[in-house]
């Protein structure tokens, strides 16, 4: 087990040396990946100081509407690790297609995908928000999450903690203002595996699945129903707030693909918000899925593609895999989130 108290720097070249034939070049391209967080996470506790907030008037590539620190949090990653040496190629959530190293730079075998500031638009409501990152051999970025050699996330709360794995564990690091490094204080991290929690946007009841509909009643219904014991539910609408969440306290998060999508198998990115956000649970001894498969296995085709996504306990992952099983194939009458009335359709007066 890592030994508590080391700064990443340290981390990163006691896991070098486990590696046979390593270069370094990999742990350059880590720390500097760190380099980035740390200046997002400057910028980001500035607040209205900083005159960054609100929105960009542009656009990303997927029609979505951009806040300042979007575009800032993006140039922030790319300056820092463009010239590292390391990398063939970045793509990010701001950018339409992959960009290769510029020319006149040197080039690595490593490819990078990143989202630089997951759940920006709570930014001007000072709830946490961060980064997400994800690293692959070159030179493809279609490969599947099982692929990845590295992935993490940035998370800027209270205090701001990069989440790491490496494939050998989730470690987290706290960011040590006073020395300007992050230091681990929570190593080989592991999610219980008894759920109390589970986090979901309920304002989309009425599109669920029959498994989602089935599970989420379940939970509601606390301790005289099936489950037996009483479930609070979440929803911070940042997807690095929510797998921290899950990281340090059990649970589970649903954003599952629903009828709405019938173009599309979900709502977050597979490349560089879902696969990274994956490794880092299983890594931690949870579970991920799409709610039909396990989301590191998905073979990606196309660099924006969307994915539903279940994560967290792994004991309720499997729960909901199995009523995605059994329950989609027929309707499932939910009585939680049904019209309320006297009497319940289908029913004689």
């Amino acid at each position: 087990m890592p030994r508590p108290d080391q700064t990443l720097t340290e981390f990163l070249i006691e896991e070098q040396r486990k590696a046979p034939g390593a270069t370094g070049s990999f742990t350059a391209l880590v720390k500097d990946v760190g380099v980035a967080c740390k200046r997002i996470s400057h910028l980001v506790a500035k607040g209205a100081l900083g005159g960054a907030l609100g929105e960009a008037g542009s656009a990303n590539s997927q029609g979505e509407r951009q806040m300042r620190l979007d575009v800032l949090a993006n140039g922030i990653f790319r300056r820092a690790v463009e010239r590292g040496g390391t990398l063939e190629a970045i793509a990010s959530e701001e950018m339409e297609a992959p960009c290769p190293i510029p020319p006149g730079q040197p080039r690595g075998k490593y490819l990078l995908a990143f989202d630089p500031l997951d759940g920006s638009s709570n930014i001007d409501v000072n709830v946490p928000v961060g980064s997400i990152f994800s690293v692959l051999r070159a030179p493809e970025f279609l490969q599947p999450g099982t692929r990845q050699v590295c992935a993490g996330y940035a998370i800027y709360g209270p205090s701001t903690m990069l989440v790491l794995t490496l494939g050998r564990g989730t470690h987290g690091f706290t960011l040590d203002r006073e020395i300007g490094e992050f230091v681990l204080t929570h190593p080989d991290l592991r999610i219980p595996e008894q759920a109390a929690e589970f986090a979901i946007n309920s304002s989309n009841a009425r599109f669920w699945e029959p498994a989602v509909k089935r599970y989420v009643d379940e939970c509601l219904a606390g301790r005289s129903g099936p489950r037996g014991r009483d479930f609070n539910m979440r929803w911070i609408a940042s997807l690095v707030a929510e797998a921290h969440r899950i990281l340090m306290r059990g649970g589970v998060f649903l954003y599952p693909r629903d009828e709405r999508e019938a173009t599309r198998n979900g709502r977050l990115r597979l490349l560089y918000e879902a696969n990274p956000i994956a490794m880092v649970i299983e890594q931690a001894g949870g579970r991920a899925s799409t709610g039909t498969q396990r989301l590191l296995e998905v073979g990606p085709r196309s660099l924006h593609e969307r994915s539903g996504f279940i994560f967290g306990a792994a004991g309720e992952v499997e729960r909901l895999e199995l009523y995605h099983r059994e329950f989609n194939r027929r309707a499932y009458d939910a009585p939680l989130f049904g019209t309320r009335g006297l009497f319940r359709a289908g029913t004689d007066a």
